[in-house]
């Protein structure tokens, strides 16, 4: 059995492809700059993107965080709201946020804050407060108000023999 090699090299070349592929790693490294026109925040986005949400938004470019509290405002409301109007509410609710300044002083404000999440996490019952998957939760629904009890030590047959 022989084998016989082929000498002659193949030469792959793609010429179409390459200007395909620059172009394409160009698109994906065009970013712009984006600032939202709710909350002000600035964003790098590819062109396309900017335009999908502008069309999404009449004309508007909303970054992520308003655009969830626009569809949480949809969700919210009692009656029927379109798109337009609860994008309306959430600018005013930016509007005066921004309006209102910054705290005196962003410390102390944060610690009033964090006590306030404090106080309402101790104040409310004790069984609001735990998981409701919670293996402690689950096991005091089957032996009822009694609770766990601890058995004697497995320690102490462990060491005796």
């Amino acid at each position: 059995m022989s084998a016989t090699m082929i000498s002659d090299p193949m030469v792959i070349s793609a010429p179409e492809t390459q200007p395909i592929a620059s172009k394409l790693a160009n698109v994906q490294n065009e970013v712009e700059f984006a600032i939202c026109d709710c909350c002000g925040l600035t964003e790098e986005c590819t062109p396309a993107y900017i335009e999908r949400v502008r069309e999404r938004y009449h004309g508007k470019w909303i970054c992520g965080l308003c655009a969830e509290a626009i569809k949480d405002e949809i969700i919210r409301s009692e009656r029927l709201v379109s798109t337009e109007e609860a994008m309306t509410k959430h600018m005013n609710f930016c509007k005066k946020f921004k309006a209102s300044g910054p705290p005196p002083n962003p410390a102390v404000h944060l610690i009033s804050a964090m006590r306030q999440i404090l106080r309402r996490s101790l104040d409310s019952p004790r069984g609001l407060r735990s998981t409701p998957n919670s293996p402690t939760k689950m096991a005091n629904r089957e032996i009822g108000s009694r609770g766990l009890t601890m058995s004697d030590s497995c320690f102490s047959t462990l060491s005796g023999s």
